[in-house]
């Protein structure tokens, strides 16, 4: 079982860099992108050494491609472990996607069917992963704009089988569970009722764009009421989870997402009951 941690954190970007770097900075973990690091000495891991040594830090992947047919890259895997073992990091984390096919990469996090067999890939690719980085890992529940007619188990169902089985930890996406919800017109709620949430051992955080006819999870805005409504839901039923705010385009200044911060421990706190 994967360790918890009780803490309120940000994602690393480097417009910040120099805040964190410089300055006492008042979070309890900073996130970064795993692959923005995968490289043996430089700059960026240098920076990330002096950043580990002043904060905790999650390791969060964006391109493993966890549900490949063709398995996983072992370069890939061997670099990020060289990373997990310089910088021993809180977590270690990808999506519920896939991205690789014959060694192309789609540089987007693509969605799954639902079904026994990408339950097979799924849970044998997190095995492999595991294995190769010497512990078990966070899987983050996607965003998604098309479903699939041969699916057969609901996203809730597949993670909780994909749990049991790998032993896996879960990446919560609250945004993510919204921005799906809305596109496929199921109940939020019902979903993360259903999740097993004792699995949970991160939450991030953020905010969402609308497009003509969905809504698109673009990390460009602050967390809307829609989302801070579901944290207040879930956050309650969860022992000592870590809360994260994850922002990845239009960055504002440093004081407005510890602003945001601040209304994420006051909901856990049971100050807040939600954002307006």
């Amino acid at each position: 079982m994967i360790p918890s941690f009780s803490g309120f954190g940000l994602g690393l970007r480097k417009p910040h860099y120099g805040d964190f770097l410089h300055h006492c900075v008042s979070v309890d973990f900073l996130e970064v992108i795993s692959e923005n690091f995968m490289v043996d000495g430089g700059r960026p891991r240098a920076i990330l050494r002096d950043i580990r040594a002043r904060y905790p830090v999650a390791l969060h992947g964006v391109s493993m491609s966890i549900g490949s047919a063709d398995g996983l890259d072992q370069a890939y895997l061997a670099r990020l472990r060289a990373l997990v073992n310089d910088i021993e990091p809180l977590f270690v984390s990808d999506h519920l996607s896939w991205s690789r096919i014959d060694g192309f990469s789609s540089h987007d996090l693509l969605p799954l069917p639902y079904t026994q067999e990408a339950l097979d890939v799924v849970c044998a690719n997190v095995d492999r992963a595991q294995t190769a980085l010497g512990r078990s890992m966070l899987i983050e529940n996607p965003s998604t704009y098309i479903d699939f007619a041969a699916a057969e188990m609901t996203e809730w169902q597949f993670i909780d089988a994909l749990c049991a089985r790998t032993g896996c930890g879960l990446l919560l996406d609250v945004n993510n569970v919204f921005v799906s919800a809305s596109n496929h017109g199921f109940d939020p709620i019902a979903y993360l009722d259903a999740l097993p949430l004792d699995r949970v051992r991160q939450i991030h955080l953020a905010g969402h764009s609308r497009g003509e006819h969905l809504l698109i999870d673009t990390h460009d805005q602050a967390v809307p009421p829609s989302v801070w409504h579901l944290y207040a839901h879930v956050i309650h039923k969860l022992g000592p989870v870590a809360t994260m705010i994850e922002r990845d385009d239009a960055i504002p200044p440093l004081a407005d997402l510890l602003a945001e911060l601040s209304i994420a421990r006051g909901i856990a706190a049971g100050n807040i009951e939600e954002a307006a």
